[in-house]
């Protein structure tokens, strides 16, 4: 996933530690239809929601989303494994609890709460509302009150029903090309499908139960904290410790303080040590140096009279150089990954290929072991066919119901534009899918913008705003959704999971999705202030996105002093740095940084930089203290922090919706002098 920036570690496996851990159980492989199981449906159903919300909480504070499929699977094992135990304690018969049914679960999840970052709850569908267009302006050219449309539980459920399962139909006959004929990695799918194959071996039991207990501790951790600062965080946006001037009030104004946010320094856990330290440079360049240094030249640039949300003074230059940071870096990955898919594509031979790709096992005494798992897994993955007219028919009557039903949630988006997306949506998501496999990396969020931009140009300034977001949401929901579906078939087929139990949980997660995703959005709009720019949840990209729209209609004309120049630097700046790191060796370009992650801070501020900081601190520290400790268990504490500090959503939102108060405001200001 990416709009906001989603990132994972990528993390490629040897052969033979990718079949080694399928000794135990691939004998008795269940049929498809029993790797779906009621009780793994009830607890998809239950992760899914947790997730959705993490997943909407952090769209809606800071942007940067981790990959959550290796929490999905230790979760899912958690939860069926206690609840299999607790049976079987009261001397009931349970079914055995299978890697299928484990991977069907992961699989299940990460299409549900997949469905809360690609439905665009923090980005283009906030984007349309009431807020953001006031917060931007209503004297702002090309921003009309005709091209506002709040957010609204059914008509978005709707929404996402009516476009969300193109993705999973339109690549579902090449998964034999990608995942065996080019044997394309997906490292987050490997890494979920070896930490599922060692829950369920005998060798890999014992750690499976220690990275369960360590994962209980810290949810538990962060739940009790979560809620120990509740009660300091008064009323307002200034109390509490998430207000907290640790580094000094004069630091502090500049947004550089720690929050003991256990979110962020989870992230910072499982996020690489370059995407942490890229965003801290960030923080740095822009409210260490930039910002200061415009706000020098307030009364010659821009008016000083101006509020600090006004678009025609600093906040203009922080939004814009933020997108110009983020389009910069997007439109060398987009192609980058196109070249490198073309050349794939015309080279079959891939032997002296310096990608990522899983070499074929070769043929010899010691090997014969490996050879028959090998030739095992691609016996079960072909077993269970999706002929490819069910796939090709339900596109095209999805595509038929999509592009009758979208025009009428959002009317300037007329259903010509609606098809010619969808004529074309296919060969985008399999260079999505293929760039994904190749490099971890999710670019759903760049070919997004891309059709936001040409739909927003094509429609003009008579709803080219809406039309240009709906469109953006259209894109996305489509390339991401075959990304996600395709990197569960490699953790299916590496698990030796059913790919029609793949297809179908997919499915069934999306659906679930449709209306989870949209039901805990709504606990958050209903509970608190979203997108007020003082406030917790900022909605950064709402801003972000409305003006990426805007732009695509009116240019550049209204943009402050020195502003165009600025941003186009920055432009010109990840383009360079990202080829830097493409053309210098590896233990150069290792430290150079990402620009997506550097552009983050550039609008929200600097203090979630610095818990993700902390995290990668600790991290490092642990590494060189015990290396095996720290890549056993970094995992399951970044997971226990995350998911305890989502869970206290729930109830603080509940207590929100009553109007009961925190009943203590902890607030930090300079001593008096007497």
């Amino acid at each position: 996933m990416g709009t906001e920036v989603e990132v994972s570690e990528p993390l490629i496996l040897p052969a033979d530690k990718v079949s080694g851990a399928e000794s135990d159980d691939h004998d008795q492989i269940p049929e498809w239809k029993d790797q779906i199981t009621i009780r793994g449906l009830v607890v998809s159903a239950l992760m899914g929601t947790l997730f959705c919300i993490i997943t909407h909480k952090l769209n809606l504070t800071v942007g940067i989303i981790p990959s959550l499929n290796v929490a999905a699977g230790l979760l899912g094992f958690f939860f069926v494994k206690s609840w299999t135990g607790f049976l079987s304690k009261l001397g009931l018969s349970v079914k055995p609890f299978t890697r299928q049914e484990n991977t069907v679960i992961q699989t299940c999840v990460v299409a549900c709460y997949g469905l809360a970052f690609s439905g665009g709850f923090g980005s283009y569908l906030l984007a349309m509302d009431e807020r953001t267009y006031k917060l931007i302006g209503p004297d702002y050219p090309g921003n009309r009150a005709e091209d506002v449309i709040n957010p609204g539980l059914w008509w978005m459920m709707g929404f996402l029903f009516v476009v969300s399962f193109l993705g999973i139909f339109s690549l579902v006959p090449l998964r034999k090309v990608m995942v065996l004929d080019y044997k394309l990695t997906y490292p987050s799918g490997t890494a979920t499908a070896m930490l599922i194959n060692s829950f369920h071996t005998n060798s890999g039991a014992e750690l499976a139960g220690k990275q369960v207990s360590c994962l209980g501790k810290y949810l538990s951790l962060s739940l009790c904290w979560s809620c120990f600062k509740w009660f300091f965080s008064g009323i307002g946006d200034s109390c509490g410790f998430d207000n907290f001037p640790s580094l000094g009030l004069t630091l502090y104004k500049n947004t550089f303080y720690f929050d003991f946010s256990p979110t962020y320094v989870g992230c910072g856990l499982i996020c690489p040590h370059i995407v942490n330290c890229s965003v801290l440079l960030g923080a740095i360049i822009s409210w260490g140096l930039l910002w200061p240094f415009i706000s020098i030249h307030a009364g010659d640039w821009y008016p000083a009279d101006l509020g600090s949300n006004d678009f025609k003074g600093l906040y203009g230059y922080k939004v814009f150089i933020a997108i110009s940071l983020i389009l910069g870096d997007g439109l060398y990955n987009l192609i980058k990954i196109i070249a490198i898919t073309v050349k794939e594509m015309c080279n079959k031979t891939t032997k002296n290929s310096k990608l990522p790709i899983v070499n074929e096992v070769q043929a010899d005494p010691e090997t014969s072991e490996m050879l028959v798992a090998h030739k095992k897994r691609d016996e079960i993955f072909l077993k269970d066919r999706i002929p490819t007219l069910f796939a090709a028919s339900g596109y095209v009557g999805l595509a038929a119901i999509s592009t009758a039903m979208i025009p009428m949630i959002f009317p300037p988006l007329k259903w010509y534009l609606v098809l010619s997306s969808y004529v074309i949506a296919p060969a985008l998501a399999f260079c999505n899918s293929y760039g994904t496999g190749l490099t971890d990396w999710n670019l759903a969020s760049t070919y997004g913008k891309i059709g936001l931009f040409i739909i927003a140009s094509l429609v003009g300034t008579n709803g080219g705003v809406v039309a240009g977001l709906a469109a953006c949401g259209v894109m996305m929901s489509i390339v991401a959704t075959a990304a996600d579906l395709m990197q569960d078939f490699k953790t299916g087929y590496l698990t030796l999971s059913s790919a029609k139990s793949m297809f179908v949980s997919q499915l069934i997660g999306t659906a679930m999705g449709c209306v989870i995703a949209p039901l805990t959005f709504w606990l958050f709009w209903t509970a608190f202030d979203i997108g007020s720019p003082d406030g917790p949840y900022k909605a950064p990209y709402a801003v972000i996105f409305r003006e990426m729209a805007i732009l695509g209609i009116e240019g550049f004309s209204e943009l402050p002093k020195h502003c165009l120049a600025i941003c186009v630097g920055f432009f010109v700046a990840a383009l360079v740095i990202n080829l830097l790191k493409d053309v210098t060796p590896e233990n150069i370009s290792q430290f150079i940084p990402i620009p997506m992650a550097m552009a983050v801070p550039f609008y929200i501020g600097a203090y979630f930089a610095i818990d993700m900081f902390v995290g990668t601190v600790i991290l490092y520290v642990w590494e060189r203290i015990n290396r095996k400790s720290s890549e056993d268990f970094a995992g399951a504490v970044a997971s226990g922090l995350i998911c305890g500090d989502g869970i206290w959503t729930i109830p603080s939102a509940i207590l929100s919706i009553f109007k009961i108060n925190p009943p203590i405001c902890m607030y930090f200001g300079p001593s008096l002098s007497y």
